[in-house]
């Protein structure tokens, strides 16, 4: 029986396990007996760069790229008559509609792969950062030592295409709003060292202000701030507290960060940089910008890019009241700047390499609360009967149909994978996918193999739980 662990819980250990990633010794590459050659990046590959764009706060299915029969509000109308409050609306690809808002997306369709089967993890009661940890480190929180990102074990096993620009970028979350120390848990390296840690950049539109001296700071000072952290880590009593692998791998982010600063590459951070035709495309808000900055910082190397609709207690896709109105916003956000992406890595000749993900911790349902055969305690008030408008939307936490779009870096061109229930319960009922598929199929097209693992507290870290995720292969061009 799963414990049903609170947000304290999670805060506490997961703060434990990120402190003593800074005491753990150096990871070691374990060799698994009869299997060295498996161990070892593939020279096959389909990916180099892979840029993850989050829709944070749990994103609906049936009301974006899995669209059911729409019924539009009427006052006093029955809630469990209600499967999508839009309308449905064509897709470049024949006999598949999107929610309607997403006919920019929809019209770059035949250049990626819609995965309409994803099934989130079943954690009893139901926190968005502790899904997000899962989704993006592939192991359920809590856990005895920190768990890297994603982003982390690409970064460490890739490393950097460009020496000069961060392998791991992460762009749009802030952590001044709630639960941001559930937020900090996952955005780490976790004991892989803080040189893969994601170089964060909360406002894209002030990325270059990330790469160079605070306001007031001439270089000199600048340069004597750098000797006395270099000292702090080396020399002061609290260099104690971290292990050899730790500091160095800390002192050589900070000369990495360093280098970035007096380089011809950080251009790629100044948005104002951009032509006013495109950058006007992208500019949806703090997201939109932010896939603008994705684009310039794969054209110069980056390795691993996150940008997220950011997440924020009742905000975003975190509709907990208003979701038909709120959704509209959403779509308006995401939809150009998402297409116009895909378009410009694909002309510029960098979509081959570059595999796209978009992706939510989970979907959302207006009556049901989990998934049908694991209910959890609900954690909205949504009446039965319709009589206010703020109650048309999918406003409960759903993870067992859940929506992914992958483009590039091998990803199948106009395939369209798995399905859901037309009625409710719309839950996966044909190929249901989990995390674990998830993160083996990028690591596959990236030739990263499915046993890696470190060595940590004497015991195998695999990318993985056990080792055992495999890869979705139906999904990939090149298998």
């Amino acid at each position: 029986m799963k414990r049903n662990w609170n947000r304290r819980d999670f805060i506490r250990q997961t703060g434990a396990a990120t402190l003593a990633a800074m005491a753990a010794a150096a990871p070691v590459p374990a060799i698994l007996s009869g299997c060295n050659s498996k161990n070892k990046i593939a020279g096959n590959t389909s990916a180099d760069t892979v840029i993850l764009l989050w829709m944070a706060g749990g994103m609906a299915h049936t009301e974006t790229f899995d669209p059911k029969r729409y019924t539009p509000f009427e006052t006093g109308m029955e809630g469990n008559r209600v499967l999508s409050t839009f309308k449905p609306v064509p897709t470049v690809l024949d006999g598949i509609n999107f929610s309607e808002g997403l006919q920019s997306i929809g019209n770059v369709m035949d250049k990626g792969t819609l995965i309409r089967s994803y099934v989130a993890a079943d954690m009893g009661h139901i926190l968005h950062s502790r899904h997000q940890y899962h989704w993006h480190t592939c192991y359920e929180p809590p856990q005895t030592v920190a768990a890297p990102h994603i982003g982390a074990w690409i970064a460490k096993e890739l490393g950097p295409k460009n020496p000069v620009i961060p392998a791991f970028v992460d762009i749009g979350q802030r952590f001044t709003v709630g639960e941001a120390e559930e937020l900090k848990a996952f955005h780490t390296a976790g004991f892989l060292g803080s040189e893969y840690a994601p170089f964060m950049i909360p406002d894209p539109s002030q990325g270059l202000e990330s790469v160079r001296p605070p306001v007031g700071m001439d270089a000199k000072r600048f340069e004597k701030r750098n000797q006395l952290y270099t000292d702090l880590i080396n020399k002061s009593p609290l260099s104690e507290f971290g292990s050899d692998y730790q500091k160095e791998s800390l002192k050589r982010s900070m000369e990495q960060a360093y280098m970035l600063l007096n380089s011809p590459e950080a251009k790629a951070f100044d948005l104002s940089l951009e032509p006013k035709a495109s950058y006007d495309i992208y500019n949806t808000g703090r997201f939109g910008l932010g896939c603008l900055l994705a684009r310039r910082l794969t054209q110069q190397g980056a390795r691993f890019i996150s940008v997220t609709t950011e997440y924020e207690p009742f905000m975003g896709f975190d509709t907990h009241e208003n979701g038909h109105t709120r959704m509209a916003g959403m779509k308006k956000m995401i939809d150009a700047p998402v297409a116009q992406l895909i378009k410009d890595l694909d002309q510029s000749g960098h979509l081959d390499r570059t595999m796209i993900i978009l992706a939510s911790e989970f979907s959302r349902d207006m009556m049901v609360e989990g998934r049908p055969d694991a209910k959890v305690q609900e954690q909205v008030n949504q009446p039965d009967i319709l009589n206010d408008l703020k109650f048309y939307g999918m406003h409960r936490h759903f993870t067992d149909g859940c929506s992914i779009l992958m483009f590039g870096g091998g990803i199948k061109k106009g395939f369209v994978y798995g399905k859901t229930a037309d009625e409710r319960p719309c839950k996966s009922i044909e190929n249901p996918v989990k995390i674990d598929q998830i993160h083996q199929t990028i690591y596959h097209a990236l030739g990263i193999p499915e046993d890696k693992q470190y060595e940590i507290e004497k015991r195998p870290f695999y990318t993985t739980p056990d080792g055992k995720g495999k890869p979705v292969l139906e999904l990939l061009s090149k298998a």
